[in-house]
C-alpha cells in the first residue's frame, strides 16, 4: 500500500520548504568557505612575487633583519625607502610585536572583568536583576570601535599623560580596596548584610566603586609629594629614562579591553548558564558555598566555552584596526615598556594601502602583512577548537559517558 501522506498536498509542501531551507543553508555553508579559501588564494598570489628574484624581490631574512645605521641593530617599518641602491628597512617585527601588546594587554583588562561579570551574573545575581543587566551588557558590543578610539586617543591618552599619578593610584589601590571591600562585606552587621545582598550587588557596588576611584585620585598628589618629589612623570623620565607618551599600548590595551569585554562575557555567560542547575543546587545542598559550586563544579562543565570566549576574544583583539589606529600614536617599536607606543599589522594596512601603488613593494608587503595577520586569526580559532574539543572529550570521560 502507498503512503497515505506522500499524496497529500500540505506534506508535499512542506517537504518542497525543508528541501529548500537545506540546499539554501548547504549553500551558504559552502558559500562561507569557498570566501575564506579565495581570500587566502588571492594574498598568496599576490605575494608569491615579492620573493621571486629580480630587482624588486626581498628575502625572507630581509623582512626580520634589523639594520642599523648607527652601529646597533634597529627593528624598523619604513618601506617607504624602498628604492633602488637603499638599504631594505621594512622588517615586519615591530608590526608583529605591536599587534601581540596590544592584544596582551587588551586580554589583561578584559578576562577577569569579563569572566567576572559572566560567574556573577550566572549565579549570583536573581533572574530579574540578571534579565536587565545581561542585554546591557551584550549592547556594548554595537558601540562602534572608533567611538572607543576617539575617546581613548583624544580623552584617555592626554587625561593620563598630565595625570599619570592619579592614573597609577587609580590602577595600584582600586583592586587592593575591592579585596578590602570583599573582606569587610563578611564583617557587616547580618541587617546590613541582608540589604546588602550579593544578589544586588551590581547595584550597590557601582556607588561603592565611585567612591573608590575618587578617593584614590585624591590620594595620589599626596604620595606623589612624599615619594616622588612631586613630579611622578619627571621622576620616571630622569630615573628610567621613559619618555611618557599621550598615545601609548596602556591606552590601547584598555580601550580595546573594554571592546572585547562584551564578546568574552556573552560567550562566558552562556556556557555558565549552560550547565545544569540541579548541579548547582545539589553543591549547594550538600553544604557547598556559592564560591565552591562555581570553582569546583559549574567551571569545569563550562571550561571549554569560556577557553573558547577567551580565544574569540583573542582574535578580535589581534584584529581590531580603528582602536589602535587612534589611540596608539603608530610608533613601530619594540619595547615592552607599556608607556610607549606601538604599531599594529591593522593599522599599517589601514594607514598605508591607499597610498601604496598597486603591483608594488610597498603594496606587497602590506598584503604580506594582510596574510600574516590572516594566518595568526585562523590558527588561533583552529587551536581554540581543538582544545575545545578536548576538554568536552576530557570531560565526558570523567563522567563515563561513552
Amino acid at each position: 500500500m502507498s503512503d497515505p501522506t506522500s499524496t497529500n498536498p500540505l506534506y508535499r509542501s512542506r517537504q518542497r520548504r525543508d528541501r529548500l531551507a537545506t540546499l539554501l543553508i548547504t549553500a551558504g555553508g559552502i558559500g562561507v568557505l569557498l570566501t575564506v579559501i579565495a581570500i587566502a588564494v588571492f594574498l598568496l598570489v599576490e605575494v608569491v612575487p615579492l620573493f621571486w628574484p629580480g630587482a624588486d624581490g626581498m628575502s625572507l631574512s630581509a623582512l626580520w633583519s634589523a639594520p642599523g645605521t648607527s652601529g646597533e641593530a634597529e627593528f624598523r617599518w619604513l618601506p617607504h625607502r624602498l628604492e633602488e641602491g637603499v638599504v631594505a628597512q621594512a622588517s615586519l617585527a615591530p608590526l608583529l610585536w605591536g599587534t601581540l601588546e596590544a592584544a596582551i594587554w587588551a586580554l589583561i583588562v578584559a578576562i577577569p572583568l569579563a569572566l567576572g561579570a559572566a560567574a556573577h551574573s550566572s549565579l549570583y545575581m536573581t533572574p530579574g536583576l540578571r534579565a536587565r543587566m545581561k542585554p546591557t551588557l551584550e549592547l556594548m558590543e554595537a558601540m562602534p570601535s572608533v567611538v572607543l578610539g576617539f575617546i581613548a586617543g583624544l580623552v584617555l591618552g592626554p587625561w593620563v599623560e598630565r595625570h599619570l599619578a592619579e592614573a597609577v593610584s587609580v590602577v595600584l589601590l582600586l583592586p587592593i580596596a575591592m579585596i578590602t571591600l570583599a573582606l569587610g562585606h563578611r564583617r557587616l552587621p547580618v541587617p546590613v548584610q541582608r540589604y546588602l545582598t550579593l544578589n544586588s550587588a551590581a547595584l550597590w557596588l557601582l556607588p561603592c566603586l565611585l567612591l573608590l576611584v575618587l578617593a584614590a585620585v585624591q590620594l595620589a598628589p599626596l604620595w606623589e609629594s612624599w615619594w616622588f618629589g612631586g613630579d611622578l612623570r619627571e621622576w620616571v623620565e630622569q630615573r628610567w629614562g621613559l619618555d611618557v607618551q599621550a598615545r601609548n599600548a596602556m591606552i590601547v590595551g584598555l580601550a580595546m579591553g573594554f571592546a572585547v569585554i562584551p564578546g568574552i562575557y556573552a560567550l562566558a555567560e552562556d556556557a555558565l548558564s549552560d550547565v545544569p542547575r540541579n548541579l548547582a543546587e545539589g553543591a549547594q545542598a550538600m553544604g557547598a558555598t556559592r564560591w565552591q559550586t562555581l570553582t569546583r563544579v559549574m567551571l569545569p562543565i563550562a571550561l571549554p566555552g569560556i577557553f573558547s570566549a577567551i580565544m574569540i576574544g583573542a582574535g578580535r583583539a589581534v584584529g581590531e584596526t580603528m582602536i589602535v589606529l587612534m589611540a596608539s600614536g603608530n610608533s613601530a617599536l619594540m619595547t615592552a615598556t607599556p608607556l610607549d607606543g606601538l604599531r599594529s599589522l591593522a593599522s599599517s594596512i589601514a594607514i598605508e594601502l591607499p597610498e601604496a601603488a598597486p603591483g608594488g613593494t610597498h603594496y606587497r608587503l602590506l598584503l604580506l602583512a594582510a596574510l600574516a595577520l590572516f594566518l595568526f586569526t585562523f590558527l588561533m580559532n583552529t587551536l581554540a577548537e581543538l582544545v575545545r574539543a578536548r576538554l568536552r572529550q576530557r570531560f565526558r570521560r570523567s563522567r563515563g559517558d561513552k
